[in-house]
């Protein structure tokens, strides 16, 4: 037998051992930890996306003491709504979709980092302690006028 022959018998071996080892880490995810896709309580159709709630009123909700949920529309080229008013100290919830293409959602000087797919309902939870404006900008290109989405989000 050849050298080449054995290396290629050799590869080969690696090879199905590490996609058996990839099946068996699959299968075990999905059975004994549970871990699954999301299912349907996670999408929206986006046709119907401005008829469905929460997204038919989005906005600022209170939720709580000091707890508010800012349901957020991103579309080309802004978010609905452009301004959100909190005082300082709240923490917010951010549940936004979109109804076109993908969007970023990022705000400035804080962790909130979200990929808005159509459809898809995205959560991130921050507090604002510090009060001041913060910009919410698209951080996924999106089309020509692209540079030109962002809402503000003020902390007093």
């Amino acid at each position: 037998m050849s050298k080449v022959l054995v290396y290629e018998k050799s590869f080969l071996g690696v090879g199905l051992i590490l996609l058996l080892f990839c099946l068996i880490a699959l299968v075990y995810a999905s059975l004994a930890m549970g871990i699954q896709l999301p299912g349907k309580e996670g999408l929206v159709d986006p046709e119907h996306i401005t008829t469905t709630p929460p997204f038919d009123e989005p906005g600022l909700r209170q939720i709580g003491a000091n707890a508010y949920e800012a349901v957020v529309l991103g579309y080309a080229w802004g978010f609905t709504p452009d301004e959100i008013r909190i005082p300082a100290g709240s923490t917010v919830t951010f549940t936004a979709t979109t109804r076109d293409v993908i969007h970023g959602f990022h705000i400035e000087k804080t962790r909130v980092n979200m990929m808005l797919v159509p459809g898809q309902i995205t959560r991130a939870t921050h507090t604002f302690e510090e009060p001041g404006e913060y910009l919410i900008i698209c951080h996924e290109y999106c089309g020509l006028a692209h540079h030109a989405m962002y809402a503000r989000l003020i902390v007093e």
